[in-house]
């Protein structure tokens, strides 16, 4: 391929690669969309914890192998780009994608805790993730963190709030137990996004802190045995 052609290349996949600042809808809306799906699928097919986090596991090793092989070749790299470039960032161009990671935190998600906690630690991921990160792209004017901002942090909790209260009911009356547990959800899940800012992936930090965190929650306040 000529320096010219090369550039060509270059040039005309950036144009649909998005930096992690842009609001980029379509991301989010397949973030929700895939992790949605998955979620009725586990309800529906007996919430089979340890068979759910292997196949999420299997996903995530698939997705690094071909991460890998893609940036060693640019042939292939420049298929996947064409086809999923709208999906991606420009920081996974030539690096790791989000995919792998994202499977990686639900499968570890689902391995270690219990299955309740990491069923909510997995919606966190799927819901509060991308709507922490769309309010604090359009509204996130006071920053607290590099590129984490004071409006995207309370959108997130407040998802992760009403992601816990809602799936709490489920097992057990409203309480002042139930709401203490709730807020302490929220905040779990809140922090854990934050923790991206310090270049770690939020698809694997999310599920995977917010059920370590719910899990001490838990055992203080056992409203999930």
């Amino acid at each position: 391929m000529s320096t010219t052609q090369s550039h060509g290349y270059d040039s005309s996949i950036d144009k649909v690669l998005h930096k992690r600042s842009d609001l980029h809808l379509l991301r989010k809306i397949w973030h929700i969309l895939t992790g949605s799906v998955a979620l009725i699928l586990f309800f529906r097919t007996g919430q089979d914890t340890f068979l759910w986090a292997t196949v999420a596991l299997v996903i995530s090793v698939i997705g690094f192998t071909l991460d890998i092989v893609r940036s060693r070749t640019p042939k292939l790299n420049h298929m996947i780009l064409k086809v999923m470039g709208p999906l991606m960032r420009r920081s996974e161009k030539e690096g790791m994608s989000g995919l792998p990671f994202y499977a990686l935190g639900i499968s570890l998600a689902l391995f270690f805790y219990k299955k309740d906690l990491a069923v909510i630690s997995v919606m966190f991921l799927v819901f509060s993730d991308p709507v922490s990160s769309f309010f604090g792209v359009l509204y996130g004017k006071d920053k607290i963190l590099p590129n984490k901002s004071l409006q995207g942090a309370v959108a997130g909790f407040f998802t992760c709030y009403l992601i816990t209260l809602f799936y709490s009911m489920n097992v057990a009356e409203i309480s002042s137990s139930l709401l203490v547990f709730s807020v302490l959800g929220g905040v779990i899940g809140s922090l854990s996004e934050l923790l991206s800012a310090f270049n770690i992936d939020d698809n694997l930090t999310i599920p995977v802190l917010s059920g370590l965190g719910l899990t001490i929650v838990n055992y203080f306040i056992p409203l999930f045995q």
